[in-house]
């Protein structure tokens, strides 16, 4: 880039989600110099909608860096949760089991939103429609970034770390030489449909286990809820009518109150797990989606990058105020033990919620051992507390 403008900056963060947000603002109150370089425009990431519950966890950090008053006011403090077996309710007083750890129910965007605002009122750089991002040189002492501006205008930035925070599709992944990186997946052999509509949320998040399959209701806001519906691989839901998807929440929730209401979104959830070994290559740290993809039970997609973000911020301050580079080193293997930990919870949960309903796939041997899971959380109080403290967020 012969004509591009020149500019040495301390941290490139490659993508504006939850994970290179949340890292920005804890670089900024670090005292680091950063820039967030981000794809989409604002509105795009400002209103893309994922997940809704920041667990015990996640929400320490935001204290831990003087942001939880910014980024999760008003956020609503989660207390029971409900499963139904074939319409009958019981419920799991999870953060009382977690001995007073309780998560928030915060949509993605609501939260993206407040650190993107958070970050620039601050006067921190965050560039939208930063377009053919490559990252060069990681694995020497100076790497550098190139991206073309919405104008077309080309940019070089040079820096010390490059924080690759841009999803699953990134090219920060992609800029790893493959015989660096070993990749582990696994398809869960289940489909999610998600509807967004303008349905009266439920007084607690709800799970419904069904010999009609699996289905769930979170509230989304005061006047709207998502839902979630279990479907057949090979199967397109996306073109159910509207009818049909009532009807099945009606059946899989044990509902049959529940009111037919416009539906604002729809889409497929991939119910698969990918996660790929080291988390860094050279001055590139792999951050959120980068580096891991999890299944949306117990909601730690979301949760997982955030705490990936602040264990790589500590790290950078260390290395930055102190000299000491041991904790990026660790890095890692730090953040893999948490992803591991995550990654067979959200496994346990996807096979007791689903097979413990419909046994068509499981089968009967494998949906009995499912539903002697299930009841074990209301009749074993050592097993609902395990349960409760990794829906809280782990430390380690």
């Amino acid at each position: 880039m012969s004509g591009a403008a020149h500019e040495t900056i301390r941290v490139v963060i490659v993508g504006a989600g939850p994970a290179g947000l949340t890292l920005g603002n804890l670089l900024q109150r670090s005292g680091i110099d950063c820039v967030i370089l981000e794809l989409r425009d604002r509105s795009y990431v400002e209103r893309r909608q994922r997940a809704g519950v920041l667990d015990h966890h996640a929400g320490r950090i935001f204290e831990e860096y003087g942001l939880a008053g910014r980024v999760l006011a008003n956020a609503p403090v989660e207390t029971l949760l409900e499963i139904r077996h074939e319409g009958v309710p019981r419920f799991l007083n999870t953060p009382e089991l977690a001995g007073g750890r309780p998560s928030r129910l915060v949509p993605q965007q609501l939260l993206v939103q407040r650190l993107i605002a958070t970050f620039t009122e601050a006067g921190g750089d965050l560039r939208f429609e930063a377009r053919d991002v490559a990252l060069h040189d990681l694995d020497g002492a100076r790497p550098r970034v190139t991206y073309r501006d919405a104008g077309g205008a080309e940019h070089e930035v040079l820096c010390s770390y490059v924080a690759g925070c841009d999803g699953f599709h990134g090219v920060s992944r992609r800029s790893i030489p493959d015989a660096a990186l070993t990749t582990y997946s696994f398809d869960h052999g289940i489909g999610w449909f998600t509807v967004l509509s303008d349905a009266p949320p439920p007084r607690y998040p709800l799970m419904g286990v069904s010999r009609h399959g699996f289905a769930a209701q979170f509230a989304r806001g005061p006047r709207a809820s998502r839902f979630y519906l279990q479907y057949r691989p090979g199967d397109d839901p996306r073109f159910w009518p509207d009818e049909l998807i009532w009807q099945q929440l009606r059946l899989r929730l044990g509902d049959d109150t529940l009111p037919d209401a416009s539906v604002t979104d729809r889409d497929v959830v991939e119910m698969r797990s990918f996660v790929v070994e080291p988390m860094a290559y050279g001055r590139l740290f792999l951050v959120g989606d980068a580096a891991h993809i999890i299944t949306p039970m117990g909601a730690k997609g979301m949760n997982l990058a955030l705490a990936d973000a602040h264990v790589l911020a500590r790290a950078l301050a260390a290395a930055e105020h102190d000299g000491d580079d041991a904790a990026l080193r660790e890095y890692s293997a730090v953040c893999l033990r948490r992803t591991w930990d995550y990654q067979e919870f959200s496994r346990w949960f996807t096979e007791m919620v689903h097979d413990a309903g419909d046994e068509s796939m499981a089968g009967p041997f494998r949906g009995r051992l499912a539903k002697a899971r299930l009841d074990r959380l209301f009749d074993s109080p050592p097993a609902a507390a395990a349960f409760a403290d990794l829906m809280a967020g782990t430390l380690r």
